[in-house]
């Protein structure tokens, strides 16, 4: 498949996907991020992890905030992501809510006087998605930021998707990172190497 054809699948995707978001009432999101929440804090990779890279979730997507104060009460590393520059993004440690400010899109990031660490200890990574597939495939929302990031951050790669983003075959490129499992509120689907 060309570029062209790659991307423009991608896009309808993701067209399709924002339709399936608008209809989730916040009734269903609250539950379906209440289950994920537990599926991932009861998982061994959650439990053993030191130190957790984790996204800040928007009010559509699976919500990470108990799984954010979860790791601070245990003790972990958080990590959060801030972006710099077109596709770049760093992990920046915090350890409070009062750490982060709006940043683009609104989405919470980290203030600007709190530095990134050159080689975050990160063990784990919870990963947001446009959509994703049970085989471990993920479509994020084209930018590219989390992809370039996790290529040069070994560590375990978990994907949050509701349910109802789930598709037998998402499009994928050379750039795009794979993930080693997808939780839903519905399971946990590991992937098979």
């Amino acid at each position: 498949m060309g570029d062209n054809a790659l991307r423009a699948q991608k896009q309808a995707l993701r067209r399709l996907c924002a339709e399936k978001r608008a209809a989730m009432t916040p009734q269903f999101l609250f539950a379906a991020s209440e289950s994920i929440a537990r599926r991932v804090s009861s998982s061994e990779a959650f439990c053993q992890a030191e130190g957790i890279f984790s996204y800040v979730s928007l009010p559509n997507e699976p919500d990470t905030r108990a799984l954010i104060e979860l790791a601070w009460a245990k003790g972990k590393r958080v990590y959060v992501p801030r972006c710099r520059g077109k596709g770049l993004m760093e992990a920046v440690a915090v350890s409070s809510w009062q750490d982060l400010l709006p940043g683009a899109l609104g989405i919470l990031e980290p203030r600007e006087e709190i530095l990134s660490e050159p080689a975050p200890a990160i063990s784990l990574a919870l990963v947001p998605c446009v959509c994703a597939g049970l085989d471990g495939r993920r479509l994020g929302h084209g930018a590219g930021y989390y992809d370039r990031f996790l290529k040069f951050h070994p560590t375990a790669k978990i994907c949050l998707c509701f349910h109802a983003l789930l598709f037998p075959d998402i499009p994928m490129d050379a750039q795009d990172v794979w993930m080693d499992a997808v939780v839903t509120e519905n399971g946990w689907f590991q992937r098979k190497k």
